[in-house]
């Protein structure tokens, strides 16, 4: 990130901070807005970074194996669950931190509640594994699926057919171009 994004990092949080007592009575305010839209694309950012995919990958490679497809869960989620969420939450806290200074991740979690309509499908399921269970188990079972190969695989439904059958005389028309 450079010092430009993280000026506009910066500078909405720090007006969110001000207002932050107005933001819970009156949410739709526009400089809330603002401020919770450019923590969000923070978010983005940090989650699109090496460091945090090579974190979240390493971790998943790790413990994939562990993580079976049925209605009982072992005992053995709970501590890598709780492993996950301080690792790659404290990371992202840490990242938010740094790039946003008075950032507070409590602050956050209790706006997100409000703003969830508004965030983005893959930020909202990547933030609710910190949180749901669920939502984390199921991450690491289709990391599972794709990992064996048993993934969706849409391949065998497609066909290719050119636009233009050979010898047409739109084909013979660029051919001369």
């Amino acid at each position: 990130m450079d010092i430009q994004e993280r000026n506009v990092c910066e500078e909405n949080f720090i007006d969110l901070l001000d207002e932050e007592e107005e933001i819970f009575a009156i949410s739709s305010s526009s400089t809330a807005d603002t401020a919770f839209d450019s923590v969000i694309g923070c978010i983005e950012d940090i989650i699109m970074e090496d460091e945090f995919g090579q974190l979240q990958q390493s971790f998943m490679d790790k413990h994939y194996l562990e993580f079976e497809d049925s209605e009982e869960n072992k005992l053995s989620y709970t501590a890598i669950f709780n492993e996950y969420v301080d690792l790659l939450e404290k990371h992202l806290e840490q990242q938010l931190v740094r790039r946003i200074p008075g950032f507070h991740m409590s602050t956050f979690m209790q706006l997100l509640v409000q703003h969830k309509e508004e965030v983005p499908g893959d930020i909202l399921s990547m933030l609710l594994t910190f949180t749901d269970f669920m939502a984390f188990k199921e991450m690491f079972l289709q990391y599972r699926e794709d990992k064996e190969g048993r993934g969706l695989d849409l391949s065998q439904g497609l066909i290719v057919e050119p636009l233009f059958p050979a010898g047409s005389k739109h084909t013979s028309s660029t051919q001369s171009q």
